[in-house]
């Protein structure tokens, strides 16, 4: 009876057992599909379930692995240049000057911003294209094949931007051709020559070479001629660019031998007005205004001499300005001779009036002795010379009476009798004097003449200086 039962069960087994294994068979597609599903609609929902799997097929994860198997990287070693061990491989460079940051006189350089670009072939990185188009990367794989080491000459500081990622670009060609372009700031040394400043015209040059290369395996070119230096509207404060070219030439080291460089030329002229109003304008008006004391009486003896210390003293904060802002160089500079030239009149202007002060003094002490003042008058009128309100007129001889006029009469008298019992060759010397030095004697005797001379002397003078500077450095 136990049997019976047994027997049912096990054929209801058999006959359920192949529907439960094809059920089993199609329950894990369905569950995939549903992952499937599930995971694209919930893909781009915050806290959905992703599917691990589907990340797999994103292409872009191995896009830098399909470029380096696409140039066959791995398959070369790039730490050799193209062609080695056959002749110099040409790279071309053209250059783009996206600015000009600064010059410097004090420290004889100038800061620069310009793309570099180099052209050359690598038959290693040639590649299939059924388009015949380029491809173009970043700084990640530049790092991982050859590039020319090209270092600036000179070269104080340089960097290469890196804002917002490294400013390099690469650009490769089915053929093997590339484009290898970078943006970068250089500082480099100007040797400037400061004989006409600020007159003067600056030819400052930049030098690209290679490093380790030299003419046997790297030959540098410009890629278009006069046409690879390209330049930006530029505008400096204190400069105005007059021109760009590019050249070529070889440098020699007595280590490594000969190599190839280039050079970027470009000639500055230095803008005049700027020197105009702060030095040349306020130079000519204080040597102007130390003339104005040819005018002031010769016995205001403290109006006179306060307005030629003051323009001494203004000429030489000047000159102390002027050169605070210039390298200490060991010639003289066309701004050192108009400075110190003007000085000069400045001070010939001060000497003028002490010379001017003494022959007057002279002259007034030389009336006195002849009108034998007295003792009383005589220290009266020094007093009035000395303290400046002294004038040629203010001494009345008259009022000395007729002892005076006998006593000149007499002295008249005695010299004509001199003059008479002289010997005929002492009369003759004196005929015979220098007229120029009769002349100078008399205007020591007169000095009021001196200031009279100084106003035409001085300005005629500082003019004609004025003229030669100009036509000399203009």
């Amino acid at each position: 009876m136990r049997a019976a039962p047994l027997a049912l069960r096990l054929l209801c087994l058999a006959g359920l057992w192949p529907l439960a294994r094809l059920t089993g068979g199609h329950s894990p597609n369905k569950r995939r599909h549903k992952e499937v599903y599930l995971g694209e609609e919930t893909r781009n929902k915050p806290g959905g379930r992703v599917d691990f799997r589907l990340k797999k097929q994103d292409s872009t994860k191995s896009l830098l692995i399909k470029s380096e198997q696409l140039l066959r990287i791995e398959d070369h070693d790039f730490a050799m240049r193209p062609g080695f061990g056959g002749s110099a491989i040409p790279v071309g460079i053209d250059v783009q000057v996206e600015s000009i940051d600064s010059i410097s006189e004090v420290n004889m350089d100038f800061t620069m911003t310009l793309y570099l670009r180099h052209y050359w072939q690598d038959v290693r990185l040639a590649f299939p294209s059924g388009s015949n188009k380029s491809r173009t990367f970043d700084a990640r794989l530049v790092k991982k094949i050859w590039v020319p080491d090209v270092f600036f000459v000179h070269s104080k500081r340089s960097f290469i931007h890196d804002t917002t990622m490294e400013n390099i670009m690469l650009r490769v060609y089915p053929d093997g051709n590339i484009l290898f372009s970078v943006r970068i700031t250089v500082t480099a040394l100007c040797s400037m020559d400061f004989s006409s400043f600020p007159l003067d015209t600056q030819n400052c040059t930049l030098e690209l070479e290679s490093y380790a290369y030299n003419e046997n395996d790297l030959m540098l070119y410009w890629k278009n001629g006069n046409d690879s230096l390209r330049t930006d509207e530029i505008v400096l404060s204190h400069f105005f660019i007059e021109s760009f070219h590019p050249s070529y030439g070889l440098a020699f080291y007595s280590s490594t031998g000969w190599y190839n460089r280039l050079y970027i030329n470009f000639i500055l002229r230095r803008h005049i007005f700027f020197f105009m109003l702060q030095t040349y304008f306020p130079t000519m008006l204080m040597v102007m205004l130390s003339w104005v004391s040819f005018w002031i009486d010769r016995r205001a003896v403290p109006a006179r001499v306060s307005l030629g210390i003051t323009t001494v003293l203004t000429m030489s904060t000047i000159i102390t300005g002027v050169s605070a802002s210039m390298p200490q160089v060991s010639y003289v500079k066309a701004v050192d001779i108009y400075l110190w030239s003007s000085f000069l009149f400045v001070f010939l202007s001060v000497i003028e009036y002490a010379a001017v002060n003494y022959f007057t003094t002279m002259e007034e002490m030389k009336k006195l002795r002849r009108a034998k003042v007295p003792p009383s008058f005589n220290s009266t009128t020094q007093a009035m010379a000395f303290d400046g309100c002294y004038h040629d007129n203010d001494i009345d001889l008259a009022s000395f009476g007729e002892a005076a006029s006998t006593t000149n009469t007499e002295r008249t008298a005695h010299s004509r009798d001199s003059v008479a019992d002289s010997a005929p060759g002492e009369g003759t010397r004196l005929r015979r004097k220098n007229p120029v030095v009769r002349k100078l004697q008399y205007v020591m005797s007169n000095s009021h003449m001196i200031d009279s001379y100084s106003r035409v002397i001085f300005p005629m003078s500082y003019l004609l200086f004025n003229v030669i500077y100009w036509s000399m450095y203009t």
